[in-house]
């Protein structure tokens, strides 16, 4: 598997990955690195058959149409995301990349979009866990208690050496894995729900 980390505008990090076999690709969140991700594709030779967006966010989607329009990919969002998409997928859909599959974890509280992908061991979060933080549920769509359920009940029971790839540059490093992130994230920090909801309301 072919995997990249691209960060080449402000603090938004996008990804590529591929079969390096079949020269097939997926870009996710191709936000303000448009540019590098094309580049990339093309000096590997890569056919970039997906743009999935990890939530609607237009830091995170502004990538989209020049990644589209070159490749002719299709864009994949949760079924929650709207309308402008060419796929919809929800809670345990798989897209397969040559002999790579990506998992889709619907996880909202960010945003009621949000996904995280699971990919060979990978696990991009988009804004839903950084690197020693969690996605703001303040904002429009955004809930603390849907937060806590993605948080607890999904991305916190996945094996620990699975590694995190967040969708900013917010932490002290640029990846992790969830058993890290349980040890040193405080919004990972065991609490009830109501504990939870409590706590997302601190400034």
């Amino acid at each position: 598997m072919f995997f990249k980390q691209i960060k080449q505008h402000g603090d938004n990090f996008s990804y590529i990955v591929a079969d390096e076999t079949t020269k097939e690709a997926v870009v996710i969140d191709p936000s303000f690195n448009a540019d590098a991700l094309s580049k990339l594709a093309r000096a590997n030779g890569f056919k970039v058959i997906y743009v999935i967006d990890t939530h609607s966010h237009g830091d995170h989607t502004a990538g989209n149409t020049e990644i589209k329009s070159e490749f002719n990919a299709k864009i994949v969002a949760h079924k929650l995301a709207g309308a402008g998409n060419d796929m919809a997928v929800k809670d345990g859909d798989t897209l397969r990349l040559g002999s790579l599959v990506i998992k889709v974890i619907h996880t909202p509280g960010h945003t009621p979009d949000s996904i995280c992908l699971l990919v060979d061991g990978k696990l991009l979060t988009g804004d839903t866990l950084f690197v020693g933080e969690c996605g703001r549920t303040d904002l429009l769509g955004g809930s603390a208690e849907a937060m806590y359920h993605s948080l607890f009940d999904k991305i916190a029971k996945l094996d620990e050496g699975i590694e995190v790839y967040p969708g900013h540059d917010y932490g002290s490093a640029p990846s992790s894995t969830i058993g890290q992130e349980k040890l040193t994230n405080y919004t990972l920090q065991r609490r009830s729900l109501e504990e939870f909801v409590e706590f997302m309301k601190q400034p």
